[in-house]
């Protein structure tokens, strides 16, 4: 049986409806086809293929959460999550990059940009001919980046002029529209903080430079600086000094978003150490028919359903979620401990993947070593794992 039928197999008493099965399934078969066979090279090269958007938003894989009259398809926050559950399974770096253009810019303009705004960006960003990206982290201003942040922008007649400087930012290298905060009030602190919409083309904008990394390294990274880059003034996201709102409603559907791709790679490596199991043989049989394999294995399976069941749960808790819910309450509380769970359950999938593979998993270029260098990462983007805590802990204190 192919591996993408017996991935259909353990989806069987997942809780999905017909629907949603459906909709994974055909997501499974479009990544196995179109996006599996890109990621040898990305990862080897941190290429990036540039037809492969547009191949994505012809499909119809862009958009998922925007209305028909933006290109999109009106679906919500749940479908998009299986979407990018399935395509996570074959290339989580191109995975990661659809995130951050579909979740983190497209759908963030969607829920707070004006109908000019959303006019003008989104139709392009929903066929994959325009990439999108979003500019918060700052260096030295990681965990704590609005308070730490140094970017600022000030009004000038029909402009904005920014100046600072955004690192670690995905899709950086190649993107097009980017979403990014600055401060406009520096005397209010995160308070004074905006939202503006960059064009790659602005004057005072450029790629500092392409950052390398560890894993996910198919998946652009940058760091990108602002010197008296001019924002036309209609640029502005919502009002001026209220980008806190929209950097922490955006935030808890970034938590809830960093799950699915958890959980397609540890499907996806679940899947490798039975088919490597039941393949290589030592003292003349396979080592599937070893008991401490055995024991790997069914661990694996069990860690893998509990992620299934927290990542679903929390993807239908972000389905309800309005725009100014975001970063209190229940939702900053659950997507929190959703991504922190399964995140630091990936790594003990991974961990015990490699295991299995023995010698050949410690090889680079096999695709075991590449998903075993994805697990750092999504332990520490979009708040690390210790800041998750933080989280969940004064969401549950707070009287």
């Amino acid at each position: 049986m192919p591996s993408s039928e017996r991935i259909s197999v353990m989806q069987a008493f997942s809780g999905l409806s017909n629907d949603e099965m459906e909709t994974l399934s055909n997501a499974d078969r479009f990544a196995q086809a179109e996006l599996y066979p890109l990621a040898q090279r990305m990862d080897d090269e941190e290429w990036w293929p540039k037809d492969v958007f547009p191949k994505i938003g012809a499909t119809g894989y862009f958009g998922v959460t925007a209305p028909e009259e933006f290109g999109g398809s009106g679906m919500d926050v749940f479908t998009s999550g299986l979407i990018l559950q399935a395509f996570s399974r074959w290339n989580h770096a191109l995975g990661l990059a659809w995130v951050a253009h579909e979740n983190l810019c497209m759908n963030n303009l969607l829920r707070n940009a004006n109908d000019a705004q959303r006019k003008k960006y989104l139709p392009a960003m929903n066929q994959g001919t325009s990439i999108g990206a979003l500019g918060l982290t700052e260096p030295g201003a990681g965990s704590d980046a609005l308070g730490s942040m140094r970017t600022t922008a000030r009004r000038d007649g029909g402009y904005y002029y920014l100046n600072g400087s955004k690192i670690y930012i995905t899709n950086g290298p190649v993107a097009d529209v980017l979403l990014v905060y600055a401060k406009t009030d520096k005397d209010k602190g995160a308070q004074g903080i905006s939202a503006f919409i960059i064009e790659k083309d602005f004057p005072g904008f450029k790629v500092a430079q392409k950052l390398k990394k560890m894993g996910f390294r198919g998946s652009q990274t940058a760091e990108l600086v602002f010197e008296e880059c001019r924002v036309p003034a209609e640029n502005l996201v919502g009002d001026e000094n209220r980008g806190v709102k929209i950097v922490m409603s955006g935030l808890d559907l970034e938590r809830a978003m960093i799950s699915p791709i958890c959980l397609g790679i540890a499907e996806r490596a679940l899947q490798l150490a039975i088919d490597y199991a039941k393949q290589r043989k030592q003292f003349g049989k396979p080592i599937a028919e070893f008991q401490m394999v055995q024991s790997m294995i069914a661990e694996m399976y069990v860690w893998v359903e509990s992620m299934r069941v927290f990542t679903y749960q929390v993807l239908r808790a972000a389905n309800s979620v309005d725009e100014g819910e975001g970063g209190r309450g229940d939702i900053h509380k659950l997507t929190a401990a959703g991504v922190m769970y399964v995140a630091e359950t990936m790594n003990k999938v991974l961990n015990h993947a490699v295991q299995v593979h023995g010698g050949s998993g410690y090889i680079w270029e096999s695709e075991i070593n590449r998903l075993y260098r994805s697990i750092k990462l999504l332990e520490i983007g979009a708040g690390t794992t210790e800041v998750r805590k933080m989280i969940i802990a004064g969401e549950l204190l707070r009287s």
